[in-house]
């Protein structure tokens, strides 16, 4: 479990181009009844002698369940899929408000883990819920999908020219390819339309009117979209690190590069006071200096590690890695970053590097092939929901207007990626067009989901309340950041049911 966002996608200008035009199954309930009705065989979460995942789970007092959907809503009575689900049941049934789902993100996230994580981060309210855990349609033990390919994301720098560029339109291209060679019969049912709708079988199964929601980054687009397509059908909403629904689209990452440069020299002053662990330099310019060095060595390529684990990385892939390490402003993410980068620094220099168990497992998840399901996943439903552009050339135009103010992120957050290549959406995108009394969540410098996001959905949602908290370069803050202020906020609404009477701001303490 984790906010997936946070390691590759932040939000982006373009906005939704026509209205919603559903299918028929898409209207609540039609032809569902078998699915709505159906008994769940919950059971343990373990699945063999070495699941650590479910023996965590096991040892919370959680239990796992198979949900059965339709693939495509349009036709309920053809092929099916299955959805993971986990439950983690009340312990204060007296005062039991209902079940809560809870979504950590991606898009393509695992979620099945998530129920203790929750509780403990609701503390003593969360014993009046049952809180549920879901792998989204195609997603860890939910029915598979995994394209196979070479790399385990889409999210790649352009580099400094045209020829890296034109390196990455092929490699796309490559990417949509191999995933229409081995899925094309599932993916025109990939989409956040269609998780949504599978979310509310979810909740019927459970025998529940009304369904609780906690979203973090994706999973606030994710919870927007249930309350559209859903009205009536849903209690207390909690969306954390909050996307623009009207900004969402496959180049998620377009407009948050100023938001990342902050979050970048912020790591930097603080790198900088710890020059003599991890040798940076002593000034947040030299630490910046010493990053610029890295990423322009990287161009002739950086070797990793040693036999049997070495990496090799370009100009390309080494902006991913510190874009990915920036999401998080606490000391612990800190310092992870500031670790990796000493690495790639003495790299850089052509020095020998050893890596720490948990850099050589980032380095296996991205750059080789490992793990392509979360990636394939990922491509799927961003692909799957809005359409990208399809001109090559549009993309390099973008990225080379950005250079000039963003030299380092701009051609990253508008690089090609396999959308470009991919057949169009079933669907068109959700738009806002009911009001839902939803707590949004979000810090004035998330450098995943821009702050203008939660302002944004706060503006569409007349009823919603916003928490703010100021000071922070943070990508999820509730129930993650330790701010006893957020903390409060939210878990008062999920206790009471009641909104606070006006938006609220917390404070990042100093020091």
């Amino acid at each position: 479990m984790g906010l997936a966002l946070a390691a590759c996608l932040a939000a982006a200008p373009e906005a939704f181009a026509a209205p919603v035009t559903a299918p028929a199954a898409a209207t609540p309930g039609a032809g569902l009844d078998r699915y709505h009705r159906q008994r769940l065989d919950w059971g343990s979460c373990v699945k063999g002698p070495d699941d650590t995942m479910g023996r965590g789970l096991e040892k919370a007092g959680a239990q796992c369940a198979d949900v059965t959907v339709p693939l495509d809503y349009a036709d309920p009575g053809g092929r099916t899929i299955t959805v993971a689900i986990s439950r983690l049941k009340a312990t204060d049934t007296r005062h039991r408000v209902g079940p809560l789902l809870a979504n950590f993100g991606g898009p393509g996230g695992l979620g099945l883990d998530g129920p203790p994580v929750v509780r403990k981060s609701m503390k003593g309210v969360g014993a009046r819920y049952d809180i549920i855990g879901m792998d989204p349609r195609f997603v860890g033990r939910s029915t598979p999908l995994d394209c196979h390919w070479p790399v385990g994301h889409s999210i790649f720098s352009a580099g400094p020219d045209r020829a890296g560029f034109d390196r990455q339109v092929a490699l796309h291209k490559d990417l949509a390819a191999k995933c229409r060679a081995t899925n094309a019969s599932v993916l025109p049912y990939v989409s956040t339309r269609n998780t949504a709708r599978d979310m509310d079988v979810i909740r019927a199964a459970l025998g529940a009117r009304k369904l609780s929601y906690l979203g973090y980054s994706y999973g606030t687009y994710l919870g927007t979209v249930y309350t559209q397509m859903f009205p009536g059908r849903y209690d207390r909403v909690v969306l954390d690190g909050t996307i623009d629904p009207r900004r969402y689209n496959p180049r998620l990452m377009r407009g948050a590069e100023p938001e990342n440069e902050q979050a970048l020299a912020g790591w930097a002053a603080w790198a900088a006071k710890r020059h003599d662990t991890y040798g940076l330099g002593r000034t947040r310019a030299q630490v910046l200096a010493t990053v610029d060095r890295v990423v322009e060595r990287s161009a002739r390529g950086l070797t990793l590690g040693t036999a049997p684990d070495v990496f090799r990385l370009d100009d390309s892939q080494v902006p991913t890695l510190i874009f990915s390490g920036i999401a998080e402003d606490t000391d612990a993410a800190r310092a992870v970053f500031g670790e990796q980068m000493s690495v790639l620094a003495k790299a850089a220099q052509g020095r020998p590097t050893r890596l720490s168990a948990e850099f050589k497992e980032l380095l296996q998840a991205n750059v080789t092939g490992r793990n392509s399901h979360f990636g394939s996943v990922q491509t799927a439903i961003l692909c799957g929901d809005v359409a990208a552009p399809r001109d090559p050339e549009q993309y390099w135009r973008d990225i080379e207007r950005s250079r000039a103010a963003h030299p380092l992120f701009g051609p990253l957050t508008n690089n090609i990626g396999p959308c470009a290549f991919w057949d169009r959406p079933r669907e068109e995108p959700t738009q806002v067009r009911h009001d839902a009394p939803a707590l949004i969540v979000s810090a004035t410098g998330d450098p995943r989901t821009p702050y203008t996001g939660a302002v944004a959905l706060h503006g569409m949602l007349p009823s919603s309340r916003l928490i703010t908290l100021k000071g922070a370069n943070q990508h999820g803050v509730y129930g993650y950041y330790g701010n006893t202020c957020v903390d409060a906020q939210v878990n008062s609404y999920l206790a009471t049911g009641e909104l606070p009477a006006n938006d609220r701001t917390c404070v990042k303490p100093t020091g």
